[in-house]
């Protein structure tokens, strides 16, 4: 079972932790687009491995290949993130799946659900919590 995990507390991990690794698998278009964690300050990069390949959104069959590509290992506390937490939790429990046994979904992802005039951001998730980010 894949656990939730509230933004702050996967940043707390991601600066105490060496194990700790935090991969975005939104698009490439989200990324440059919507922006990243920025995790300079926990001494670490985003590894970033898209679930869905961008613009036929195809499931990436290839996902679990490009995690122990990027160098994790089942040692790792791996913590999944995307737009809202729904592409990330499915990435987490492909990767439970796959033998990454500590694969963490985080809460509401990197924007959240919408306010009430349509903006994400704003009620929840990384950037609702204040984290660190930046625009690729």
């Amino acid at each position: 079972m894949v656990e939730d995990v509230a933004p702050a507390r996967t940043w707390e991990a991601l600066r105490a932790d060496p194990q700790a690794q935090l991969v975005d698998v939104r698009t490439d278009a989200e990324w440059n687009f919507v922006g990243l964690p920025d995790l300079v300050a926990a001494g670490k990069q985003a590894v970033l491995i898209p679930w869905q390949v961008y613009p036929t959104m195809a499931v990436n069959d290839r996902f679990a290949e490009h995690l122990s590509e990027a160098g994790l290992t089942p040692d790792h506390h791996i913590y999944f993130i995307c737009r809202t937490g729904g592409r990330s939790m499915a990435a987490a429990r492909a990767a439970q799946a796959a033998g990454f046994a500590h694969a963490y979904n985080v809460a509401d992802g990197f924007e959240g659900p919408p306010d009430a005039d349509g903006h994400r951001g704003t009620l929840a998730g990384w950037k609702a919590a204040g984290l660190p980010w930046r625009q690729k």
